[in-house]
């Protein structure tokens, strides 16, 4: 498991743009009160973004995604096992259509609630 909290940190590291784009609104509870943790180890997989709290994972996706849809498929199932909903968004969308992939995330959020 360490392996993967020592992967995780260098991919914190080298974020994409749109990583780092999404994290500007996710961090600090800014999105409805609720935490983010970035590239977070789980189920055998790093988490792009995710709210424990919320049973939320935000996965980004860039073109290489296009040549992995079946490992991105099965990611997402594994995910989903542990009781986690998955959204998964493309790069070029969280770039170029911010408020909407965000207002898209605020209605996978508990309502009435805040993160914690």
């Amino acid at each position: 498991m360490q392996r993967k909290w020592t992967f995780a940190r260098r991919l914190r590291n080298e974020a994409t743009d749109a990583e780092r784009h999404l994290w500007h609104y996710l961090r600090r509870g800014q999105l409805a009160g609720f935490k983010f943790r970035r590239q977070y180890p789980m189920a055998g997989y790093i988490a792009d973004f995710i709210c424990i709290p919320a049973r939320l994972v935000l996965e980004l996706d860039g073109g290489q995604h296009l040549d992995a849809l079946g490992y991105d498929a099965e990611r997402t199932r594994t995910i989903e096992a542990q009781g986690y909903r998955v959204l998964r968004f493309w790069n070029d969308e969280v770039l170029l259509r911010t408020e909407a992939v965000l207002e898209e995330v605020l209605r996978h959020l508990p309502r009435g609630s805040e993160g914690g």
